[in-house]
C-alpha cells in the first residue's frame, strides 16, 4: 500500500457498508447526469440547429463549448477551492451543474446556448475528481479502485440509459426537454449528495500552492498524457461510429441506437472489471487495459466489415476503454502527493482533450479519403502511443525508486 493510500484510508473512520453504498450511489448519480448531458447533444444537433435557425456545424460549437468548460473548470476550481470543505464543494459543484443545464434548456439564442454549455461543463472535471477522492477516502482497505469505479459507473450507465432516454425526449418533445431531464437529475443528485455523503471533516484539505505543485510532477503530467493521447483513439472511433456502422458494416440505421447501447454495456462491464483488477495490481492492470484497447481498435478495422462482428468488437472496445479509467484515476491519486484534487480533476480535462483531439484526427483521415475504417486504425495507433507514454512513466518511477534507495542506503534522510 502506498503512502497516499494509507493517508486516505487512515484519515477518518470508515462508514458502515450501507452508508458507504448510499454515498457512492449519490456520487454515481451525479456521474450519470454529467454523462447524459455531455453526450446527448451529439444526437440532437439537427433539432438544436433547426430551433435556433443556425447550421448544424455551428450548432456543434455547443459541444466544443462544453468541453472548453471542462478544460477550464477542472484546474481553476481545484486550485481556488483547495480550502473549501469537501462536502460543501461537492454540493456547490452540483448546484452549478443544475444552473448550467437549466440555462441550456431555456437558452433563447445561439450565443446564450454556448454560454450555458460552458457553464454546465465547468464543474465536470472537478466533480469527478473530488468524487473519486471521496470514494477512495470512504473505501475499506484494499478497495479504493473499486470504490472509484462505482462513481465512474454512473458515466457508463449514462451511455446505456441516460443518453438514449434523453435523446428520445429531445426528438419527441423538442431538444430542450432533454436538458430539462438532465436538470431534474441534477436536482435529485444535489439532494442525495447533501443527505447521503458523510461530513468528510477528517478528509484532508489542501492549499492552492500545494495543488499547483501537481503541475511540476513528471508522474502526474505523464499519467495525464496517457489519457489525453491514449483515449484520443477511443473518441476518434466513437465520434463517427454511426456512419461507420451504416456505411461500412451495412447496419440498418435503426440498429445504431442498439449498437450504442452495446458499447455502453461494454463500458459498464469494463468499469466493474477495471476497478477489481486495479485493486489487485494497479500498473499491470493499467497496461493490460490500455494494451487491450489498442488491440480492439485495430481489430475493429476488420470487424467493421460485418454487422455482427462489429457489434461484438464494439462491446470489447467499450470494455477495454472503461477498464482503464479507474486505474488511471487511482494512479493519479497515488502520484499527486498533496495536490490530489487538482490531479484527479485534470484527469477528466485530459479525457475531454482526448475527445476533441480524437474527433479532429478522425475527421482528418476521413476527409483525406481513407474511409470510415481509418478512425479505428489511427485510434489503435493513439492507444498504442498511450501505452508507450505509460512505459516512460514507469521508467521514471523506477529511476526515482533507485535514487531513493541509494539515499537511504547512504544514510541520508
Amino acid at each position: 500500500m502506498t503512502t497516499t493510500d494509507t493517508r486516505l484510508q487512515d484519515s477518518g473512520p470508515v462508514p458502515s457498508p450501507g452508508a458507504r453504498r448510499l454515498a457512492l450511489l449519490a456520487l454515481a448519480l451525479g456521474g450519470f447526469g454529467i454523462g447524459t448531458t455531455e453526450f446527448v447533444s451529439m444526437g440532437l444537433l439537427p433539432e438544436i440547429a433547426s430551433s435556433l435557425g443556425i447550421g448544424e456545424p455551428v450548432a456543434g460549437h455547443a459541444i466544443s463549448a462544453y468541453a472548453l468548460g471542462v478544460v477550464i473548470g477542472a484546474p481553476v476550481i481545484a486550485v481556488t477551492t483547495a480550502r473549501v470543505p469537501r462536502k460543501a464543494l461537492l454540493v456547490a459543484l452540483t448546484a452549478v451543474f443544475v444552473v448550467g443545464n437549466a440555462a441550456t434548456a431555456i437558452a433563447p439564442t445561439y450565443e446564450t446556448l454556448v454560454g450555458a454549455r460552458v457553464l454546465a461543463g465547468l464543474p465536470h472535471g472537478a466533480y469527478f475528481g473530488l468524487a473519486a477522492l471521496v470514494a477512495a477516502h470512504i473505501a475499506p482497505p484494499g478497495a479504493r479502485a473499486r470504490s472509484v469505479a462505482s462513481v465512474m459507473l454512473g458515466l457508463s450507465v449514462a451511455n446505456v440509459v441516460g443518453v438514449p432516454v434523453a435523446s428520445w425526449l429531445g426528438q419527441t418533445f423538442g431538444w430542450r426537454a432533454a436538458f430539462v431531464l438532465v436538470t431534474l437529475i441534477g436536482i435529485v443528485t444535489l439532494v442525495a449528495v447533501a443527505a447521503r455523503v458523510p461530513h468528510l471533516g477528517s478528509m484532508p484539505q489542501s492549499r492552492p500552492v500545494a495543488e499547483l505543485g501537481a503541475l511540476r510532477s513528471p508522474q502526474v503530467l505523464l499519467t495525464l498524457l496517457v489519457g489525453a493521447v491514449g483515449f484520443g483513439g477511443l473518441f476518434a472511433v466513437y465520434t463517427y461510429i454511426s456512419t461507420s456502422l451504416t456505411d461500412v458494416a451495412g447496419m440498418p440505421r435503426s440498429w445504431v441506437p442498439i449498437a450504442l447501447m452495446v458499447y455502453g454495456l461494454g463500458m459498464v462491464a469494463g468499469n466493474i472489471v477495471g476497478g477489481r483488477i486495479a485493486d489487485r495490481a494497479l500498473m499491470p492492470g493499467l497496461y493490460a487495459a490500455m494494451g487491450s484497447m489498442a488491440v480492439m481498435l485495430a481489430v475493429f478495422v476488420v470487424a467493421l466489415q460485418h454487422p455482427v462482428s462489429a457489434l461484438i468488437v464494439l462491446f470489447l472496445v467499450g470494455l477495454s476503454g472503461a477498464a482503464a479509467i479507474p486505474a488511471l484515476q487511482t494512479r493519479l491519486m497515488d502520484v499527486a502527493g498533496d495536490a490530489q484534487t487538482l490531479a484527479a480533476s485534470l484527469n477528466h480535462a485530459a479525457l475531454n482533450a482526448a475527445n476533441a483531439f480524437g474527433a479532429w484526427i478522425g475527421g482528418v483521415v476521413i476527409a483525406a479519403g481513407l474511409g470510415y475504417t481509418a478512425p479505428a486504425a489511427v485510434g489503435a495507433l493513439l492507444a498504442a502511443a498511450g501505452v508507450a507514454v505509460l512505459g516512460v512513466a514507469s521508467l521514471y518511477s523506477r529511476r526515482d525508486e533507485r535514487q531513493r534507495h541509494q539515499v537511504v542506503v547512504g544514510g541520508v534522510r
